[in-house]
């Protein structure tokens, strides 16, 4: 089974990649963890992305297109892979089309965690975690119980993501709307694309994946 999974910024795709794993066997893949490891491990595509990188260009589709082809020919690829951050653009989403086609593979799904922009940048901004222990926590929604005290371990220090203020979920998301979500009705053609609640709890929104998954939803 193969499939890719579709949403902006703090959607929740990472978590629920994590989750699908565990649970079908499948490996996720992200490109941005991809083209990393090439680098590190010198292959000769790790040398062509390190050369294009050092030139402050950015990496061409036909590159990451031939690491994602590279990858997927692993043993722990055999049941398949979760796609999380590519294809992002509709040229993207065909010449990933053409490379599976040669391989005589397809993709199964395309889920969409679909939200509200204004209640994930209140998701987003009002997080915050535990200096000591990392446990995660938020302003509204999972206060501590007692004020400034985590309730893991004890701990009196919190820190936030430097990355996690509502400029940036804006400019994040915008982007993400401009560039991603034109690939949507591109897959909705191919009667690929399902599109699940992300505003639901983490594990409401894993058994509305996993109903897509074992052919339980429909478009």
């Amino acid at each position: 089974m193969n499939l890719i999974l579709l949403g902006p910024p703090g959607a929740g795709k990472g978590t629920q990649a994590q989750r699908i794993e565990k649970s079908y066997g499948l490996v996720q893949l992200s490109t941005g963890d991809m083209l990393r490891g090439a680098v590190a491990a010198q292959t000769e595509i790790g040398r062509q992305v390190k050369r294009i990188m050092d030139a402050g260009e950015l990496v061409p589709d036909t590159t990451i297109i031939e690491m994602i082809s590279e990858r997927i020919d692993h043993a722990d690829c055999a049941q398949g892979f979760i796609l999380d951050g590519f294809p992002r653009t509709t040229p993207q989403a065909e010449a990933l089309d053409v490379m599976l086609e040669k391989k005589g593979m397809e993709l199964n799904h395309v889920i969409e965690i679909s939200v509200n922009d204004e209640l994930l940048v209140e998701r987003i901004t009002g997080r915050f975690t535990c200096a000591k222990c990392g446990a995660g926590y938020h302003d509204k929604f999972q206060k501590t119980a007692v004020d400034g005290v985590c309730d893991n371990c004890g701990g009196t220090e919190f820190s936030r993501r430097a990355d996690d203020t509502e400029k940036v979920i804006r400019t994040r998301l915008q982007a993400y709307h401009a560039q991603t979500a034109p690939i949507l009705p591109y897959y909705q053609e191919k009667s690929r694309l399902r599109q699940v609640d992300g505003m639901a709890s983490i594990d409401e929104v894993e058994q509305q994946i996993a109903a897509v998954l074992d052919g339980g939803a429909r478009p």
